[in-house]
């Protein structure tokens, strides 16, 4: 739906400049939950950049003193059971069983410094390259969102002028057949296309003097400068005035620029064209 047409008729636009505006609410929501997530990705990967806490680090050293402690605990008693051997004492089984949880303490104290060396690593490679795929994807799909907004404003293409505007602020968007929602043209320069029947193509000339009148006014003309022709022959289409259209016959179509010299014309207006088919060279006959 139109919420808001910039344009007027006859205003002058340059090219990016906005014509009308769609309905873009639902848009700007999902822009804004795909901001929240773009948000929360860059976080994720800014806590695995920002590994270790500086506050855990004590913590685990604590850790690693308490376990060597223990283990060096254990050994002092294994060595004492150990002289003992031989006096009746201790037994068997309670000599083994300090030489078990000295090897126990061992292996606890070695995780510890294992895990302490884990910290001080910081966050895997492979995890930060996950949480940098997160991002990008958020990113993009923020950039997606941004462009289907930027898509929701109809923008002129070239430096123009505004022709007509057939669209209202409430109406849809879809352009009804054979109407433009906004005709922009550059009226600096008109030009008219004229359309030769195929039966005299053979007496073209393209550079030719060549001269347009308006309709109901034969006896002021403009003087034409060839431009271009269109190679591709057409049916020549003649409206009829009902719901079908009549193919006459085939044309091609010449573009010519026209010299207005200070007169006015309007884009759209249709001219009697008249181009000199006298061969080059050729004298004409005088009465």
């Amino acid at each position: 739906v139109v919420v808001e047409v910039m344009v007027k008729v006859g205003q002058k636009v340059r090219a990016g400049d906005p014509l009308f505006r769609l309905d873009d609410r639902q848009l700007r929501a999902e822009l804004l939950i795909r901001r929240a997530m773009l948000a929360d990705a860059q976080a994720q990967i800014a806590r695995l950049v920002a590994m270790p806490r500086s506050e855990e680090l004590p913590q685990q050293e604590a850790r690693v003193r308490d376990a060597r402690a223990a283990y060096e605990n254990m050994q002092q008693q294994l060595r004492r059971v150990e002289r003992l051997v031989g006096t009746g004492a201790m037994t068997e089984e309670e000599i083994i069983d300090r030489k078990l949880q000295t090897t126990q303490a061992l292996e606890r104290y070695k995780q510890a410094v294992a895990d302490l060396d884990l910290l001080k690593a910081g966050a895997w490679d492979f995890d930060k390259r996950v949480a940098q795929t997160a991002v990008d994807q958020a990113a993009a799909q923020v950039k997606q969102t941004e462009t289907e907004l930027d898509r929701l404003v109809v923008r002129a293409q070239v430096d123009c002028e505004v022709l007509q505007v057939n669209v209202r602020p409430g109406e849809l968007v879809g352009a009804p057949p054979g109407q433009a929602l906004v005709v922009l043209g550059n009226v600096t320069q008109l030009h008219v296309r004229v359309d030769i029947d195929e039966y005299d193509i053979p007496r073209f000339i393209a550079d030719a003097p060549a001269r347009a009148t308006l309709k109901g006014q034969p006896n002021h003309y403009f003087p034409l400068r060839f431009v271009r022709i269109e190679p591709y022959v057409v049916p020549k289409r003649s409206l009829t005035g009902g719901n079908t259209e009549r193919v006459d016959t085939r044309v091609l179509q010449v573009i010519y620029a026209i010299d207005t010299e200070g007169r006015q014309l309007y884009v759209g207006q249709q001219l009697d064209v008249f181009i000199d088919a006298t061969p080059p060279g050729a004298v004409q006959a005088k009465n």
